[in-house]
């Protein structure tokens, strides 16, 4: 089966949740969480606004496009579910997301009703993540099937390792997006010293922001590290899976581009293309060690077999 309907809906939709995605960092960047006041899912209780600001622009054009695509997600979810069931990935991914689309969509509407914590917002953006992830992928099992989906031979010990990585990839992604919503962002200046210590002082009244966006770094930094070692790995041991190497090659590249992007923003005061950058980076490395982990976890019979 061909399914070309379905593979372009999800391209469609993978497209979509991007826009989400960016849309939601656009919010963040500037400001514009109270553009609609307290009121969802109406705008300062109407259904359309009248004479908005710009804020309340891009706040509501936020909610409209999610909850279209909230809608788009569904479908997809349904549709894969009937169109893919010889993949054993589609139930699970549909699953989750619907699951995390709805989540996600509950979660901004509490945010707006009951005020906005660091915690939540924070936290949010991770949902985001893992919701723009698994579109993605139910979008590649579109493109798969009993002949070519990848399915690489493994040790145990490198299934665990990419499991362990992805897992402390989402935890540097939260503590990334509490930065921002604590106003940690311009705590640590310069880099790669904060306030030109190798430790900085987290007494004072900016002790917990500099805390923050410190302990991030150094999970940014241990990330990097883990994924350096991941593709040193991959390479070395299952460089016959061109699926597999190919991913470690670019998880390690956008890591590359999620560290530049990173010190740009400590350096460059007007940021948002470099905050933008930077939270988009992140997302596809998160959603690429997802499809590193979904064709890893196949039983090789499955697709192709990979010595």
């Amino acid at each position: 089966m061909n399914n070309i309907g379905l593979k372009v809906f999800g391209v469609f939709t993978s497209i979509g949740m991007l826009i989400v995605l960016i849309q939601g960092s656009l919010v963040t960047k500037t400001g514009s969480g109270e553009g609609c006041g307290a009121t969802w899912p109406l705008c300062f209780g109407e259904v359309i606004p009248d004479s908005p600001a710009l804020e309340t622009i891009i706040e509501y054009s936020h909610r409209l496009w999610s909850g279209l695509m909230g809608l788009f997600v569904i479908i997809l979810a349904v549709w894969a579910w009937k169109k893919l069931p010889h993949l054993r990935e589609t139930k699970f991914m549909a699953l989750m997301a619907v699951l995390f689309i709805v989540f996600q969509g509950m979660m901004g509407a509490g945010a707006v009703i009951w005020g906005n914590s660091s915690l939540v917002l924070a936290l949010h953006f991770g949902i985001s993540t893992i919701s723009f992830a698994t579109v993605v992928l139910l979008t590649i099992l579109a493109f798969e099937n009993k002949k070519n989906a990848p399915a690489p031979t493994v040790s145990k010990g490198y299934r665990n390792y990419l499991l362990f990585v992805i897992i402390y990839c989402y935890a540097v992604i939260y503590t990334g997006a509490y930065v921002k919503h604590t106003d940690a962002t311009y705590a640590c200046e310069g880099f790669p010293l904060c306030n030109n210590q190798i430790i900085p002082d987290i007494s004072g009244a900016l002790g917990f922001q500099i805390g923050i966006h410190f302990a991030h770094r150094v999970f940014a930094t241990i990330l990097f590290i883990f994924i350096a070692i991941l593709m040193i790995w991959t390479i070395r041991r299952f460089a016959s899976s061109a699926s597999l190497k190919t991913a470690s090659i670019l998880v390690f590249a956008l890591t590359i581009v999620q560290i530049a992007a990173g010190i740009s923003v400590v350096y460059v005061t007007a940021y948002l293309a470099s905050a933008l950058t930077h939270a988009i980076t992140v997302t596809f490395l998160f959603t690429t060690l997802g499809y590193m982990v979904m064709i890893a976890t196949r039983k090789p019979a499955v697709g192709r077999h990979y010595k």
